[in-house]
C-alpha cells in the first residue's frame, strides 16, 4: 500500500578517484523524494584526503537539516564519522535513527593507520562508535561477521542483518553461455578500489609471476595503492598484467562478459575476516568463475552461496595458484544466489523495517 512521505537524501556528486568522475545532477526533485549531492574536492584515498573531504560534507549536511523535522534519519556508514554524523542530526532532531553499519572502523584502525597513531586514537574513535550506535534505534550490520562483535559491545541495541545485494544492472545482463575456449590464456579481471584494504600490491605481482603464460590479469580501477602496486609489478617484472583506469558501469559490464575469471581480494588484516565485499554481489549475478582472496565469513558466504568460486589464503600466491586449478573455466547462471540477493527485495525489507522502527518510536513516545 503507498505510503505519503518525503524523502530527503543528502550524498554526495560522484568524486571517488581524482582520475575518474561521473556526471550527476547537484539536485533532483521528484513526487516524495529530494536528492542533494554535495560537491567535494578529489582526492587519493588518502586519511587526510578523505578527512578533508567528510569536513566539507558534514558542514554542508548539517547547514541542510538545520531547522528540519524529520521522523526519522537513515545513515548508511562504510565511515565511522557517517554514522556520528546521522547521530549528530538525529539527536538535534530528536528523531529515531536507523544505522546502516558496512564496517567496523575501530577493528581496522590498526592495519590502515601507523601503530603509534593507532595507540592513540584508538580511544577516540571507540567512544564516537558507542556514542552512534548507542543514539540509534535501530542497527542493521551488512555482514553476519559483525554480529560478534556489535552484539558484544552493545547488548541492548537491537540489530538486523540486510545485507548488500544484487543492482538490476547486473540481474540484467544477458545470461552466459559457454562455447569452447579459443585461448590457452585465461582473462582474469579485477574492478573496484585499488587500496591497503585491498592490497592487490601484495599478492598481484608474485601472482602474475607464477602464472605467466597461462594467466592474463586486468586490474581495472584507482586508489590510495595503485602507485604500490604499479611499482611492485616493474620489480617483479612481469608483463602479464594490465592497469586501466575505472570505467563506468556499462564499461565494466561489457569488461566483465568477456573475462575467464572474476578476481577478488583483500589483504591478510585480522579485521576483513568479519567483512563481506559487496563487490561479490556484482560478481555473482555475472555467471563467471570466481577467485577469491579472502577469509573469516566472506570464505564462509563463497563457499555457501557461489557455486563455481574458490578461495584462497590472501596474500598467498601459492595458495592463489593451487585454487586456481579447482576453477571450472565456464560460465553459468546462478539462479538462486540472484533470487536471495537482489537488491528490490532486500531493500524492500530493510524499508519495511525502517518503517517499523518509526512506528515503535511513536508509540514509546505518546
Amino acid at each position: 500500500m503507498p505510503i505519503d512521505g518525503q524523502i530527503d537524501v543528502l550524498t554526495t556528486l560522484p568524486n571517488r578517484y581524482s582520475s575518474f568522475s561521473l556526471e550527476a545532477p547537484a539536485e533532483e526533485k521528484l513526487p516524495g523524494l529530494s536528492i542533494v549531492r554535495i560537491s567535494l574536492p578529489s582526492h587519493q584515498s588518502g586519511m587526510l584526503d578523505q578527512a578533508k573531504s567528510f569536513i566539507s560534507f558534514a558542514r554542508e549536511v548539517l547547514l541542510q537539516t538545520q531547522g528540519q523535522k524529520y521522523d526519522l534519519i537513515f545513515a548508511t556508514s562504510s565511515r565511522l564519522m557517517t554514522a556520528v554524523l546521522g547521530a549528530l542530526v538525529a539527536r538535534t532532531n530528536r528523531t529515531p535513527l536507523y544505522l546502516d553499519i558496512r564496517d567496523i572502523f575501530v577493528d581496522t584502525i590498526k592495519d590502515v593507520l601507523p601503530r603509534h597513531l593507532a595507540i592513540l586514537t584508538k580511544p577516540v574513535f571507540y567512544f564516537l562508535e558507542r556514542w552512534a550506535i548507542n543514539s540509534a534505534s535501530k542497527v542493521n550490520l551488512v555482514s553476519l561477521g559483525f554480529a560478534e562483535y556489535f552484539s558484544a559491545r552493545y547488548p541492548k541495541q537491537r540489530f538486523s542483518h540486510y545485507t548488500n545485494g544484487i543492482d538490476e544492472e547486473f540481474l540484467s545482463v544477458p545470461k552466459p553461455e559457454s562455447g569452447p575456449r579459443t585461448s590457452d590464456v585465461v582473462e582474469v579481471i579485477y574492478a573496484g578500489n585499488l587500496g591497503e584494504g585491498q592490497g592487490l600490491h601484495a599478492i598481484i605481482p608474485d601472482l602474475a609471476k607464477r602464472m605467466h603464460g597461462r594467466v592474463r590479469f586486468t586490474i581495472i580501477g584507482d586508489g590510495g595503492r595503485k602507485g604500490a602496486l604499479r611499482a611492485a609489478l616493474i620489480s617483479a617484472g612481469v608483463d602479464n598484467v594490465e592497469l586501466l583506469p575505472p570505467m563506468n558501469r556499462a564499461q565494466l559490464i561489457a569488461s566483465y562478459q568477456v573475462a575467464d575469471v572474476l578476481f577478488l581480494h583483500l589483504n591478510d588484516y585480522e579485521a576483513f575476516k568479519k567483512v563481506l565485499p559487496s563487490k561479490l554481489f556484482e560478481y555473482g549475478a555475472m555467471g563467471k568463475p570466481i577467485w577469491a582472496g579472502v577469509s573469516g565469513y566472506a570464505a564462509e558466504f563463497v563457499g555457501a552461496e557461489l557455486d563455481n568460486s574458490v578461495v584462497f589464503n590472501p596474500c598467498d600466491a601459492a595458495d592463489a595458484e593451487r585454487v586456481f586449478g579447482h576453477l571450472q573455466l565456464q560460465d553459468e547462471s546462478r539462479f538462486r544466489f540472484e533470487a536471495k540477493f537482489a537488491r528490490k527485495n532486500i531493500a524492500s525489507k530493510l524499508a519495511n523495517d525502517v518503517l517499523n522502527t518509526i512506528n515503535l518510536f511513536k508509540v514509546k513516545n505518546k
